[in-house]
């Protein structure tokens, strides 16, 4: 992998249990990379201490549904404060002889994936893996530097890009949106508005205020914009 000068550095911090693994012998391989050993409370690596993976061979994946493993595993990986990834590594031969049928594997990797939102991705060898991490962790990167794009219709009045950023947030929909502008009369306020002040809000509950709390203490860029007073 060829690395850009442009590109920051990317830290690997490896759990002790995997020193016998390739994957960190090819992370080592990578330009603009740098790789640590140490114990973490969950997963396999973590990235730039954003993204944490698990990874897990389809024979790994197999034993751990046997013996129950896998979802104390995952439940653990999904309360982490980072970003949780599985990563699943080999081919089916791999699985052979441990007696999980396909429908199992595929019931684990769909509540893995939609019932507690991690994302899996494949890999077929350990170099393919430590690729993946790296480029993981590059993809963060690039939108942390530029803001996350929300896809489609992008209004052009002032109006509507204060609409389209509100109800770019949890529990807002267009009426929720209105009723925000409303009352604060601009984003800049909303991001400002504390808990107390957001429950004035006809149609905000203490749910959907917390949620656009925690979403507001991230950067404004997250949604697609750059700091911009008229908004």
């Amino acid at each position: 992998m060829k690395s850009s000068q442009n590109e920051a550095p990317v830290h690997i911090v490896a759990d002790d249990r995997e020193r016998a693994s390739e994957v960190i012998k090819y992370l080592r391989t990578i330009p603009g990379g740098s790789v640590g050993v140490e114990r973490l409370a969950a997963g396999d690596y973590l990235a730039d201490r954003k993204i944490v993976f698990e990874r897990k061979t389809l024979r790994d994946l197999s034993v751990s549904i046997v013996d129950g493993r896998l979802f104390k595993q995952m439940g653990a990986l999904a309360k982490t404060r980072n970003k949780a990834v599985l990563i699943l590594e080999g081919t089916a031969r791999d699985a052979e002889g441990v007696g999980v049928r396909r429908e199992a594997i595929q019931g684990a990797l769909i509540t893995i994936s939609l019932i507690l939102g991690i994302p899996v991705l494949r890999s077929m060898s350990p170099e393919e893996t430590a690729r993946l991490i790296v480029y993981a962790a590059r993809q963060v990167q690039a939108v942390g530097k530029s803001g996350f794009p929300r896809l489609g219709y992008r209004p052009s009045n002032k109006k509507g890009r204060q609409l389209f950023i509100l109800q770019g947030l949890p529990g807002v929909g267009r009426e929720r949106a209105l009723r925000l502008l409303e009352m604060f009369g601009s984003v800049e306020a909303v991001i400002r508005a504390e808990r107390e002040d957001l429950l004035a809000v006809e149609g905000v509950g203490a749910k959907t205020a917390d949620q656009i709390r925690s979403a507001l203490s991230q950067k404004l860029a997250l949604y697609g914009y750059g700091p911009d007073p008229e908004i």
